[in-house]
């Protein structure tokens, strides 16, 4: 018989020991996620304003920033909080909280990209029933669905996380709770319990590439026989970022999650882990709003109301302009 205590809080990893190393790495970490969120939040609310994006298409891309948001927000705040106070700590509840709230955020998202690849499916290669197969109440339910799924799928790894007995050791191996890392704190485990976390997640990221891929094999071959170049050109460019994102998202995602497991600490696995849980949000809003001649006009035409107007009363410059 072995007497096992009761987990009341876990260790995160730090980035370093050096106080002021800590410092730098909260001040970057603040700087990427205040990118993210004035990004997000603008795409957010540039899409809800003006009527000409309330297309499906600017819908998922609005749904989408809302992911980022929250995906970037359960990791990177207490991050920063825990260089900022020089703590490691985070309580039991809290740490199973995080858990919950990344792998729903990541999963969801994965199944809002595949939502969005089939919305370019449907503009593309059936034009004249798009309105018909994407309306709005077929984009609520999708994105109802991605919220759903994320929520249900991640329900059994969550509760077999959970049910493990943590009795060697608190400290995990990255800077925030995750399932591979609490697994292996159990002294508990077995082998059938890791192969059947990493099975549901490595079949739910193929089944929604699988998606992606012929998805895109259609609107390929649907764009390819356009007889003019400039339609050719317009369709390339409605799929181009969601393409790129698709790609940085899942890339990310694989190489953290399909990495040979480690029983140590090691750069290597904190970079992939910053890989995909910080850098894919900031990026998305840039993406899509540089590829995008909708998005940059109505960018543009808020960015001239805020720095030309005050309440309302337009300005002098304002006035010259319109004059102009």
């Amino acid at each position: 018989m072995v007497n096992h205590t009761a987990m009341k809080e876990f260790l995160l990893l730090g980035f370093s020991e050096v106080r002021e190393l800590q410092l730098v790495q909260a001040a970057l970490f603040l700087l990427v996620y205040l990118v993210a969120l004035m990004g997000n939040l603008l795409i957010v609310v540039v899409t809800d304003l003006d009527q000409r994006l309330h297309t499906p298409m600017y819908f998922f891309l609005r749904n989408l920033s809302v992911f980022d948001l929250c995906y970037i927000s359960v990791t990177v705040l207490k991050s920063i909080h825990n260089s900022l106070t020089d703590r490691r700590s985070i309580s039991f509840l809290g740490c199973a909280a995080q858990v919950f709230s990344v792998v729903l955020f990541e999963t969801s998202e994965v199944f809002l990209l595949t939502a969005m690849s089939y919305d370019r499916y449907a503009a593309i290669c059936f034009p004249l029933r798009y309105e018909v197969i994407m309306g709005r109440g077929g984009c609520g339910k999708m994105t109802a669905a991605s919220w759903l799924s994320g929520g249900l799928e991640r329900r059994y790894p969550h509760c077999v996380t959970f049910s493990l007995l943590f009795c060697d050791t608190n400290a995990t191996r990255q800077f925030f709770c995750d399932i591979p890392s609490l697994i292996r704190l159990s002294c508990s485990r077995s082998y059938i319990d890791e192969i059947a976390v990493l099975g549901l997640s490595v079949f739910l990221c193929l089944g929604c590439f699988v998606c992606i891929v012929v998805s895109y094999a259609c609107i390929f071959r649907a764009v390819l026989r356009m007889p003019a170049a400039e339609g050719r050109a317009k369709a390339f460019s409605t799929c181009l970022p969601h393409l790129v994102v698709v790609i940085l998202f899942l890339s990310t995602s694989f190489s953290a999650h399909l990495k040979p497991p480690s029983d140590t600490p090691s750069t290597l696995n904190l970079l992939l882990s910053v890989f995909y849980t910080v850098v894919p949000p900031p990026p998305n809003p840039l993406i899509y709003s540089l590829r995008n001649r909708d998005m940059k006009a109505v960018l543009g035409r808020v960015l001239r109301w805020k720095f030309f107007t005050y309440n309302g009363i337009p300005l002098v410059c304002s006035k010259l302009e319109h004059q102009h």
